[in-house]
């Protein structure tokens, strides 16, 4: 049976490859990003919004949900990073990472719960980073933006384990999207030397970890930061 996805940051990387990933298989896609959507596809509908921004989060869930009556799945895909040494980060750099890492993330999972809630399931996935696991240098801000997403993550678990919502994330190894774009390929094999598996993750292996969390026997996992790569925190 065709399910109802929510995926945030859709116009270009991990977030466009899941939402083709998942309409390729029959499921319905609603897909956001600041910009207009790369997509065309009949059971895809897009949304031009910022995922920090409370009053278009809200108007978005509403839309889903009154079109197609239900939201099975979230995935809190959209996030920025910034490469920056504490000491030289400003303010306004930390206010806008944690806007869209933090605060969207838990917006866009507050919101689409309360859908959650009334059908008595649901899945939603977050997205944390290996770089809270490794306290990685140069990413201070970015770290701890995912650090409480894990937290979150982790007690939304709680409160929602009695309407067989799960909540877990998935804390990808680098990959080659525009989120990495800036960083140097010596700070990149730093990174890869402290896993466990000495390479860069992939779309498949983002993808089969959210399968994972997605898949029928998984209504017993919740509360779990799956990091890949052998990453552990």
């Amino acid at each position: 049976m065709a399910k109802v996805f929510l995926i945030t940051g859709t116009r270009k990387g991990l977030g466009r490859q899941l939402a083709e990933h998942y309409l390729a298989r029959g499921h319905i896609v609603a897909g956001c990003s600041r910009g207009e959507g790369a997509i065309e596809h009949e059971n895809y509908r897009h949304f031009c919004l910022d995922v920090g921004e409370e009053k278009q989060v809200v108007a978005m869930v509403r839309s889903v949900k009154k079109e197609f009556m239900r939201i099975d799945v979230l995935l809190n895909n959209a996030g920025i990073a910034s490469m920056n040494h504490c000491i030289t980060t400003a303010a306004e750099s930390v206010e806008k990472i944690f806007a869209t890492n933090f605060t969207g993330t838990f917006l866009f999972a507050r919101e689409t719960a309360k859908v959650m809630m009334r059908q008595k399931s649901g899945r939603i996935v977050n997205y944390s980073s290996v770089a809270a696991a490794l306290r990685l240098e140069g990413e201070a801000v970015y770290a701890a933006s995912k650090a409480a997403v894990e937290n979150l993550t982790q007690t939304m678990a709680k409160e929602l384990a009695s309407f067989h919502i799960t909540v877990n994330a998935v804390a990808p190894t680098p990959v080659k999207t525009d989120l990495i774009k800036a960083v140097s390929e010596e700070k990149i094999e730093q990174l890869l030397q402290k896993q466990a598996i000495k390479r860069m993750g992939t779309f498949e292996d983002v993808q089969n970890a959210i399968d994972f969390f997605l898949g029928e026997k998984s209504d017993f996992i919740t509360a779990q930061v799956l990091y890949l790569g052998g990453v552990h925190n």
